[in-house]
């Protein structure tokens, strides 16, 4: 199969492209937010056993806040950890305000944290953005999300899986996820580095953003 593939950098200016003339960007969250729901009710099937939404601060966050919204709106316990409980994007702040409004609960995730029991752990840590490996409590949580699903917990990755680099696929630790909901268009570290490794499959939404740049096809 053929897939369409851009870098990061064009999918950062198509992204403000997009924003700029079509879109709101919170639109545009919600839409992202929307479609990784879709998938996370899809891989549960029915069973409306308790979510973690594990949050960065950017707005790959925003994208797991507006998840969790929607898993309360239809009955499905979920529960929010946040890395950096002080920093959020400004729309990510937009919808976590939601979430709060709605009782969701949520901690810090620290060092000490642990996410056994849970039945699906949604990763919305970096997206893209990250560069170099992952240290710190960003590794911490992404080793505490690998030890939920060897333990038979389901791993959904928003946009790529956390600690892989969007281009390159490279990246130690990383996330490895039943299913990768890339957002927009594949990015080239959806098929490249350690992808195959960590992706046990993978999905594309199509949120509206205009392609501004290189489309590179890729075979798979």
């Amino acid at each position: 199969m053929v897939y369409e593939t851009v870098s990061t950098k064009v999918m950062r200016e198509s992204d403000a492209w997009t924003i700029e003339h079509l879109i709101p960007s919170k639109e545009l969250m919600q839409r992202a937010g929307n479609g990784i729901y879709t998938e996370v009710v899809t891989l549960l099937q029915g069973w409306k056993a308790p979510v973690a939404i594990v949050c960065g601060k950017g707005n790959n966050a925003g994208d797991g806040f507006v998840v969790a919204s929607l898993l309360q709106i239809h009955g499905i316990d979920c529960k929010i950890f946040l890395l950096y409980p002080d920093s959020f994007s400004e729309d990510g702040r937009h919808f976590f305000d939601i979430c709060l409004s709605q009782g969701i609960e949520w901690e810090a995730f620290t060092e000490e944290t642990s996410l056994d029991g849970y039945a699906m752990v949604v990763d919305c840590i970096f997206g893209t953005g990250i560069k170099g490996d992952a240290r710190g409590l960003p590794a911490c949580a992404i080793n505490a999300i690998n030890s939920a699903g060897a333990s038979g917990a389901k791993v959904i990755s928003a946009d790529i899986n956390s600690g892989l680099n969007g281009d390159t696929g490279l990246g130690d630790p990383a996330v490895i996820s039943d299913l990768t909901v890339s957002i927009g268009t594949y990015k080239y570290g959806h098929f490249t580095g350690r992808s195959k490794e960590v992706m046990r499959s993978r999905t594309n939404v199509d949120i509206g953003i205009v392609i501004q740049g290189e489309i590179i096809y890729t075979e798979d």
